[in-house]
């Protein structure tokens, strides 16, 4: 089975107060309590693609919940994972680290899987142009020879 998925990142903040006096003050509370979560997340973001052995078969996503990041997705290298977490830990504002990411299975067959997917999909003329960039948006995730496609695409028509 075959999805494109977009990886989300979820987080609300609820402020609660009641006089009629300290709407101004939430307005701004809210306002910058909203800017440092997305600084967080645009940080975080950042981190993850730099690293240096993320590639189009692994797939990083995160979520920030105020000062908790939980780390989330597939890798193929046990090192990529550690990586991920502790690059994670210095940004500033990062108070705790919860890595969910999992290591995929050692196999040949997946990795035949992993190659002929890769040209397939970047050797198609629609997706073409997806591979040249930096961090491809298209990772091919494939575990026990099933393939999962995480990314995005920019019409309906290329994800179909």
């Amino acid at each position: 089975m075959r999805k494109i998925l977009a990886s989300l990142t979820a987080g609300t903040l609820i402020l609660a107060l009641s006089a009629t006096s300290a709407q101004a003050f939430q307005k701004n509370e809210l306002r910058s309590s909203d800017r440092g979560r997305t600084n967080l997340e645009r940080e975080v973001r950042h981190e993850l693609v730099m690293l240096p052995y993320y590639n189009v078969f692994d797939n990083l996503a995160y979520r920030v919940d105020g000062g908790t990041v939980t780390l989330l997705g597939q890798v193929t290298r046990p090192t990529l994972k550690d990586d991920a977490e502790r690059v994670v830990k210095r940004i500033e504002g990062v108070e705790r680290v919860r890595n969910e990411i999992e290591v995929l299975p050692l196999s040949p067959n997946d990795d035949t899987i992993r190659i002929a997917e890769f040209r397939a999909i970047y050797g198609d003329p629609a997706l073409n142009r997806y591979g040249h960039q930096a961090v491809p948006p298209i990772h091919i995730i494939v575990k026990n020879g099933n393939v999962t496609l995480e990314g995005v695409v920019a019409t309906k028509q290329t994800r179909t």
